[in-house]
């Protein structure tokens, strides 16, 4: 499967328009002809995780806490988001966002969390 395939199956199940005004969400890094077969689920994406999907070979992070979320003026690699920036390229894998627009999905993050919790 491609990046692009798996972006709109993605969108179509959480739809960015759900999102909240302020988040960031969808895909953050990656280009859409490449090949997915291995993907990395994580809360957030830190250095931690972006060495885990290095080491599975992941193709693609997939994260709900966004990894960007204020405005940036630079992705230097001297900055931590820009050393996973950098890092997830050079690496290739893509990363993808799914925060606001997966809580409010029906069955969403919240209700796998109650089934998780027997309520």
């Amino acid at each position: 499967m491609i990046l692009a395939d798996v972006v709109a199956a993605l969108d179509a199940r959480y739809p960015p328009d759900w999102a909240e005004d302020w988040d960031r969400v969808g895909l953050v890094v990656g280009r859409p002809e490449q090949r997915v077969s291995r993907v990395l689920a994580v809360v957030d994406v830190t250095p931690e995780t972006v060495a885990e999907a290095l080491d599975v070979r992941a193709d693609l992070i997939l994260a709900h806490h966004p990894l960007l979320l204020k405005g940036v003026s630079s992705v230097a690699a001297t900055t931590p988001a820009g050393r996973m920036i950098h890092d997830l390229i050079t690496g290739g894998v893509a990363a993808f966002v799914a925060h606001t627009n997966a809580d409010v999905a029906s069955p969403g993050v919240s209700d796998a969390l109650a089934d998780a919790l027997g309520i």
